[in-house]
């Protein structure tokens, strides 16, 4: 039972002070605050706890069984309770010959046999081997998915495409017929593999889409071999084969949407990016497991970045997070957080059922650095909420980087967001830089930055398939050590079904030819007016 007195009595004391003021109160913060793993170096020394805090929150993991929740997770027992799954997502990145067993089954061979299987298919497609309908190498991938089955593989992709990459990789997520359009413009059907990827094979957006993309080959096809440009990536192959698909990859029920990515999920990447780029990920992730479940709590970056997170919304009543990469090849790692920690930890109920007494997971929110700087940042700096800062920083993220490094801005923010700038600062430039002492006095105040605003870094040399690897786990570790802490379940989703299942009644309704009376004034008010 997580123990909370200690960290509300740490959040009573010290919540007003100041970040900047640390420094000097505890000369060893910044070698207790900053932490390397897997190729990544972290900074929190600009987070808002004292030293004290810092102690109370590590109490607070501890009583909350951090340490044996993770041992539950990698040991495949059914952390996920409500669906009866184990959690096992780092068997997936393991070096093969792993012996990782889900609820008492031995995986890691079937995982490695898939692994193999992803490897000579990519292999074959990249090499023109496997080729399409009419014997063409296949030139573009369309990829169609939505949530876990897309935002993780379109991350990747972003992060590690090649400037000019030898196979074209399209995403498609939404049923607006436009998002379709856009992918299929300019491809041709004999040289296109369309890639479907759904769990369940149930999902409606994801089958609409693929539907529009099984019609557009048949339009531009023979039969014969035509659904060689047709692959299904899914936990229910039998649904992918009825539907069309000539092969199917499959993976497991107990690998959860939002952590597919390492799975046969990211297939369309092992073939655009090549099979070596893909282990070469998986690698730099499985680092991340050794150091998550090796690493002491005080030194353990999955669990300082939880407890600063937990820090800020629990202790501070700070409901927000920006994270901002300073990489153009991140700019999808925001959208992927949002889905892999909201979806995980905005919850309401306790593992019990019982209601939730505290603040759970933030808003999550971002853009990559500088364009947040032209937009959000003036409500982070100037705002009466504080809004706690995430910069993720390369330090080389192009081989013609100009000589002012993306990266000093990052550093900058960091810096004026903890230190600020008072009135009486301001008013002084003012003075100095000609305004007379009236005009001076009128601006002060909105040239004022309250500062003590909090900011963790993420540094890496370059972004590498390694680096990236560690970074998403790094993340996936952070999720389940807040989800214990607050005691809830991190790895089921019921709050995005009850939206599909009325979805489908509108529909039946719309079928029908107008609102039923089972429809709320306003819904059926909408639904008449867009019909």
């Amino acid at each position: 039972m997580t123990n909370w007195t200690a960290f509300d009595a740490a959040a009573a004391r010290d919540a007003d002070a100041r970040i900047v003021d640390q420094f000097a109160a505890d000369p060893d913060r910044m070698s207790r605050m900053t932490v390397e793993a897997a190729g990544l170096y972290l900074d929190l020394s600009k987070q808002s706890w004292t030293k004290s805090a810092f102690e109370a929150c590590l109490d607070l993991a501890r009583s909350a069984g951090v340490e044996a929740a993770r041992a539950r997770l990698f040991g495949g027992e059914a952390i996920n309770s409500t669906e009866g799954r184990a959690v096992l997502h780092p068997a997936l990145r393991a070096a093969t010959g792993a012996d990782f067993h889900a609820l008492g089954e031995a995986v890691s061979a079937e995982v490695d046999a898939v692994r193999a299987d992803m490897a000579a298919y990519a292999t074959a497609v990249r090499s023109g081997v496997e080729t399409g309908a009419t014997g063409k190498p296949f030139k573009a991938i369309v990829h169609v998915g939505i949530g876990g089955s897309d935002l993780g593989p379109r991350v990747v992709w972003d992060a590690l495409r090649p400037l000019e990459p030898k196979i074209d990789l399209r995403f498609v997520a939404n049923i607006d017929p436009r998002d379709m359009a856009e992918a299929l413009t300019g491809l041709d059907p004999e040289t296109t593999l369309v890639v479907v990827v759904s769990k369940t094979f149930t999902t409606q957006e994801t089958l609409a889409n693929a539907e529009v993309a099984k019609a557009w080959l048949a339009a531009g096809l023979p039969e014969t071999g035509r659904d060689r440009h047709f692959i299904g990536v899914t936990a229910a192959p039998d649904k992918a084969a009825a539907f069309g698909c000539a092969r199917t990859f499959a993976f497991r029920d107990w690998v959860g949407g939002r952590y597919s990515l390492w799975s046969a999920v990211s297939l369309s990447c092992v073939i655009a990016l090549g099979p070596d780029v893909f282990e070469a990920m998986l690698a730099g992730a499985a680092a991340m497991d050794d150091h998550f479940v090796s690493a002491p709590l005080h030194k353990n970056a999955p669990v300082l970045m939880a407890l600063a997170q937990v820090w800020n919304v629990d202790g501070l009543n700070r409901p927000a997070r920006t994270v901002a990469p300073y990489a153009h090849a991140l700019r999808r790692l925001p959208s992927f957080l949002q889905q892999l920690e909201m979806e995980s930890n905005g919850k309401r109920v306790h593992r019990d059922g019982s209601p939730v007494t505290r603040q759970t997971c933030p808003v999550v929110f971002g853009e990559p650095g500088t364009n947040g700087q032209h937009a959000f940042f003036q409500q982070i700096h100037q705002g009466p909420q504080v809004v706690p800062a995430e910069f993720v920083i390369v330090a080389k993220t192009h081989a013609d980087a100009p000589e002012s490094p993306l990266w000093s801005n990052a550093l900058a923010q960091g810096q004026a967001l903890m230190l600020g700038k008072t009135t009486g600062e301001a008013r002084a430039e003012l003075l100095a830089s000609g305004a007379d002492a009236a005009e001076a006095e009128r601006l002060a105040t909105h040239k004022t930055f309250p500062g003590n605003r909090p900011s963790t870094a993420i540094v890496m040399e370059r972004l590498t398939p390694e680096t990236l690897g560690a970074l998403l786990a790094l993340y996936e570790h952070k999720t389940l050590v807040e989800g214990v802490i607050w005691d809830i379940n991190s790895f089921d989703q019921w709050g995005v079904e009850l939206g599909k299942v009325l979805a489908k009644a509108i529909l039946k309704d719309l079928a029908a030819g107008g609102p039923s009376g089972t429809l709320d004034p306003s819904t059926a008010s909408l639904l008449a007016r867009l019909m």
